[in-house]
């Protein structure tokens, strides 16, 4: 059994998500093996992607790692950050020029700078903020990535110790110090008494970095060059590595 890690936007879903990745995906299931989506969205997200695109899955990996779902939406794993560390991040983010955040806990919060922002149930100040038993990711979008590498230096530097901010273009996403996308996978095959040889990882940003590093692993073509020189491979998609991965392995 061998486990593929796959990130969503820019991987699986670049182009598309036509018949060939679908045909792709379920021959690499069919042979025994696991295909796993790594994702910094949310575990409502992830699951949303699942049921919209009916791609076949085995597991969903949200939140950069920090979370692992069964694709009925069991959680089986969930890193959680400690929550009095939400409202300082939040005016750190807010300082460094952020006009929202998302709070990823076990309710949903969007967390504004200004109030008349505050439009829908779930939307909050820093003055109106309920209390969170934990967060698992904070995520907030810049407007440049120039923007986004600022904020995530600046964020790195005050809280380094305790958070890992990961930047994904004009995204940044945090979570907690020891979660990436690389530590996900991690957990899901120790779960599957996979071994680190099972494993292989497929990404096109900087939060993919960790799982392109550690593992045998392929670059999209469109990666950004940073994912491109840490890869092993090269590839146009994820139906063109299972192609691949197949044929090497002789499992089909």
């Amino acid at each position: 059994m061998k486990i593929i890690g796959s990130d969503y936007d820019g991987t699986l879903n670049h182009g598309g998500i036509d018949d060939k990745k679908l045909a792709a995906i379920e021959k690499w299931r069919s042979a025994g093996n696991v295909f796993a989506l790594v994702s910094g969205r949310g575990p409502d997200g992830v699951l949303e992607l699942y049921e919209e695109k009916k791609f076949g899955c085995d597991y969903l990996i949200a939140n950069n790692g920090a979370v692992i779902l069964k694709p009925d939406g069991t959680e089986v794993y969930a890193a959680k950050c400690k929550a009095e560390l939400a409202v300082p991040l939040l005016e750190h983010l807010f300082k460094n020029g952020c006009e929202w955040a998302h709070v990823q806990t076990e309710f949903y919060c969007r967390v504004f700078a200004d109030e008349k922002n505050c439009k829908k149930e779930g939307e909050y100040t820093l003055e109106t903020l309920p209390e969170i038993p934990f967060f698992t990711q904070i995520n907030t979008q810049l407007p440049t990535f120039e923007d986004s590498a600022r904020v995530t230096a600046a964020v790195n530097e005050a809280f380094g110790s305790e958070l890992n901010p990961l930047q994904n273009g004009e995204c940044l996403d945090i979570v907690r110090k020891d979660i990436n996308k690389a530590t996900g996978l991690y957990m899901l095959a120790e779960m599957l008494s996979a071994e680190y040889n099972d494993i292989i990882a497929v990404g096109d940003n900087i939060n993919d970095t960790h799982m392109i590093a550690e593992f045998r692993s392929y670059a999209m073509e469109n990666s950004v060059d940073s994912i491109k020189e840490l890869a092993d491979f090269v590839t146009p998609g994820v139906a063109e590595l299972i192609k691949k991965e197949l044929e090497e392995n002789a499992t089909y």
